[in-house]
């Protein structure tokens, strides 16, 4: 059986995950293994991050509306569990918006819930 040994795809594999590599480090950036290595970590944290920035912004979105509703003497838990019960049916990230782009219109929000 004839030994086939794949050079030129493995150099354009090799050339492809260097280029990636680009900004790494020390050996990090042209050892082909330890670049292999380092972007799959970096892959790992990217992923990571990707799901932590939804908890994030959720959280940012909390502390606005819970900043807003403590200037009308008001509680966030206390706010989201009235809408609940009246069926105003509108996620965090619509409220927040609304809350600092459109005052007026939070308040008759807010004027609808706390009747």
């Amino acid at each position: 059986m004839v030994r086939v040994k794949n050079w030129l795809q493995r150099q354009r594999r090799h050339k492809k995950f260097i280029k990636l590599a680009k900004w790494f480090r020390l050996w990090r950036k042209n050892v082909y293994k330890q670049v292999r290595l380092a972007l799959v970590k970096q892959w790992q944290h990217a992923y990571k991050a990707r799901k932590e920035k939804k908890r994030d912004f959720r959280k940012l979105r909390i502390e606005r509306l819970s900043a807003v509703l403590r200037e009308k003497w008001s509680k966030y838990s206390e706010f989201i569990n009235r809408m609940y019960q009246k069926d105003i049916i509108l996620d965090r990230k619509v409220l927040s918006n609304i809350s600092l782009a459109f005052p007026k219109v939070f308040d008759k929000i807010y004027d609808e819930v706390t009747k």
